[in-house]
């Protein structure tokens, strides 16, 4: 009777011990793993901050992505774990040289428009090289500093001749982008980022001071080493000289990589 007992046994778990779904919330599973509440959640501890400080600081979501080997891994999604995180940032502080004169004054990169008939001038102010390891998306942040005078920055400042003939002058920055840094060619020539800029109205009543341009931008590039290339613009009337000093004082330029 035992042995007869053994086997009945045996047959009963057969069934059980070759069903490998298993249901959380239901009796039913439709999958190996089926969570059917529909406020449920899985942890797995060892992508916690603890566990995983690279990837998961413990303050922003940290997205998951499932590996080679089909591992549910914290990464950037394109192989096993360990890789470069989902996203990191290159900071470039005071990206443009002050070029600061005898008297202590950071005129920056200077752009003139003369008074003999220029109303739109522009120029090239500053470059930037970064590498990416991946291809991703890149996002631009940068403020740039920018001081407005009468006569030419080049020459000094002390003082500056203030513009005080009573019109608006409009500066702007932007950026365009050199991928795989071989040479800008028309299409990234055309491609303009990042584009914003500031207007100072001149008048006899007025100071001078620093002012600042932001701008953001976002663009696609390949894993590479690309060049970034920074333009100034000054716009004033055509009988009026105009001199922008751009990056005379602290500027800052973040690149941030998503891939």
């Amino acid at each position: 009777m035992k042995r007869l007992r053994t086997y009945i046994y045996l047959i009963v778990l057969l069934p059980v011990l070759g069903y490998t779904q298993v249901g959380i919330g239901t009796r039913t599973p439709s999958a190996d793993l089926h969570v059917a509440d529909p406020a449920g959640t899985v942890r797995i501890e060892s992508l916690n901050a603890t566990n995983n400080p690279t990837y998961n600081d413990g303050v922003n979501l940290a997205p998951v992505f499932v590996d080679g080997n089909g591992d549910i891994v914290l990464g950037n999604g394109t192989g096993a774990s360990g890789q470069e995180p989902l996203n990191f940032l290159i900071e470039v502080p005071n990206f443009i040289d002050d070029n600061v004169d005898a008297n202590g004054f950071g005129r920056g990169a200077v752009v003139n428009s003369d008074d003999s008939g220029e109303s739109a001038v522009q120029d090239r102010i500053a470059q930037v090289v970064f590498t990416t390891p991946v291809r991703g998306i890149i996002e631009l942040k940068y403020a740039v500093s920018a001081w407005v005078a009468g006569s030419d920055l080049n020459l000094g400042c002390s003082p500056c001749a203030y513009p005080d003939n009573s019109e608006s002058v409009v500066f702007q920055t932007y950026f365009v982008v050199d991928l795989n840094s071989d040479g800008l060619d028309a299409l990234e020539s055309s491609r303009v980022y990042g584009y914003n800029g500031q207007y100072f109205l001149s008048n006899n009543a007025g100071g001078q001071g620093y002012a600042y341009i932001n701008g953001i931008a976002n663009f696609k590039a390949p894993a590479g080493t690309h060049t970034l290339y920074l333009y100034g613009i000054v716009q004033d009337s055509a009988s009026s000289y105009t001199s922008v000093g751009f990056g005379g004082a602290e500027d800052f330029l973040k690149i941030r990589v998503f891939n």
